[in-house]
């Protein structure tokens, strides 16, 4: 070891003035959003923190629970205090990977008669999604969702459009398109205590 190499340590440097106002407004507006949050969804703080940080990671989140737990009410409130466009898709054991992705229809225009085709937007097309029963649905609808989630975009028909945006939100921004997309699937088991 050189000498050189002894005196390239470097200390941390102080936290920059912008750096610790954005944090402590951060830190107020995660209180804000878990206390109006409270007055809707009692009782599961834990809970409501959890889908928070997977929300601002950019992250995805599997809630498993028997029916009138209040999945459902978490999410769609969540996307009201967030200001977030929210979907809601159930899946069946006959929806289709384009039901959920969107497709492409052909439109003639009535004066000069011609045929192009539009692009029309499926459920994924959002800021938050929740995506009901997935179990229920068929393998390739699951892994037109999944495949969705895990690259945050969609090919078809040849062009790649990206309805899941890359940026997470902020509680003080409103994301410009998908930021997370939170995934309910109820479990009709009680899971038992040990």
């Amino acid at each position: 070891m050189t000498q050189d190499s002894v005196n390239t340590v470097k200390i941390a440097e102080e936290p920059k003035i912008d750096e610790v106002k954005a944090l402590a407004e951060i830190k107020n507006a995660h209180k804000k959003i878990l206390s109006e949050i409270g007055k809707v969804f009692i009782g599961q703080t834990k809970v409501v923190e959890e889908v928070l940080y997977a929300l601002f990671a950019q992250g995805h989140v599997l809630l498993i629970g028997v029916p009138g737990l209040g999945k459902t009410l978490l999410v769609n409130s969540l996307a009201q205090l967030l200001d977030l466009a929210f979907k809601r898709v159930q899946f069946t054991p006959d929806l289709m990977p384009s039901d959920i992705i969107g497709t492409e229809i052909i439109e003639e225009n009535m004066k000069t008669g011609d045929r192009n085709f539009r692009f029309v937007k499926g459920p994924l097309f959002t800021q938050l999604l929740l995506a009901d029963e997935i179990n229920r649905t068929p393998p390739k609808t699951q892994a037109a969702l999944l495949q969705a989630m895990q690259e945050r975009k969609i090919t078809l028909c040849w062009q790649l459009r990206t309805p899941l945006s890359r940026k997470a939100p902020t509680p003080c921004q409103k994301p410009s398109s998908i930021a997370s997309c939170l995934t309910c699937a109820w479990n009709t088991h009680r899971q038992k205590k040990k």
